[in-house]
């Protein structure tokens, strides 16, 4: 008889306790998307377990999109928790994702051509020190994230329109989404800094129609990368 269903008496790898343990601290402390966890150093340190079995635990929670290690720059929280998501959840929400992405499109575009119009000196201020820190990200080696998100948040400021912003407000955790798995494509996060780049200019000299045109191409993009449809040695 066979014994391929024997009682199963393998402890969890180390790299899985570690998983265990961060998922502990996170839900513990009360962090929340965009805040920082302890560098790797410091996590070995204190759960008494080698750099590699933290950095394999890191790996995983990358892969699942909870968490985002920039280069020289630590480790972020992309979710409130470090919970991996049902599967359920995960399936409903990729039906969605192309209404999702359409939404996106109308509203971004909207947004772009109305703070063409709109804009302040202060919110031109905004958007030029989000692509600064966009820009110095992707330098450094990381992917960008937080000064895109940042960037995106400027341009829907800068159009002034409070129901708009609710709207956005409304997609925020499918735009974030979006915008990680887009920015870690190969190549992917210069050529988003260079449509941003296309944007910022066409807000700063006030061409609505320019403005909108140059957002349409950059969230199609992020559509392209999304429905896996991408392309990353085509021009956009």
């Amino acid at each position: 008889m066979t014994d391929a269903l024997r009682p199963m008496t393998a402890r969890p790898r180390l790299y899985e306790q570690v998983l265990d343990r961060l998922r502990a601290y996170v839900a513990e402390g009360g962090l929340r998307a965009g805040d920082r966890l302890p560098p790797e150093r410091d996590l070995a340190a204190r759960l008494g377990v080698s750099r590699a079995s933290v950095k394999q635990a890191i790996v995983v929670l990358e892969v699942q999109g909870l968490v985002e290690a920039r280069h020289g720059g630590g480790t972020y929280l992309m979710r409130d928790s470090l919970d991996p998501e049902p599967v359920e959840h995960m399936v409903e929400r990729r039906r969605r994702l192309p209404d999702v992405l359409e939404a996106r499109e109308a509203l971004e575009t909207k947004l772009a051509e109305l703070a063409a119009e709109r804009r302040t000196d202060e919110d031109l201020s905004a958007l030029h020190t989000a692509l600064d820190r966009m820009a110095a990200d992707i330098e450094e080696g990381g992917h960008g994230v937080e000064g895109d998100r940042l960037f995106h948040a400027a341009v829907t400021a800068a159009a002034h329109s409070a129901l708009l912003a609710e709207f956005m407000r409304s997609i925020a955790d499918q735009v974030t989404e979006s915008r990680t798995e887009s920015l870690r494509q190969p190549r992917r996060p210069a050529r988003s800094l260079a449509q941003h780049r296309a944007i910022l200019e066409a807000i700063e000299t006030g061409r609505p129609a320019q403005a909108a045109a140059a957002m349409r191409r950059h969230v199609r993009t992020v559509a392209k990368v999304r429905l896996l449809d991408w392309d990353p040695d085509e021009g956009e």
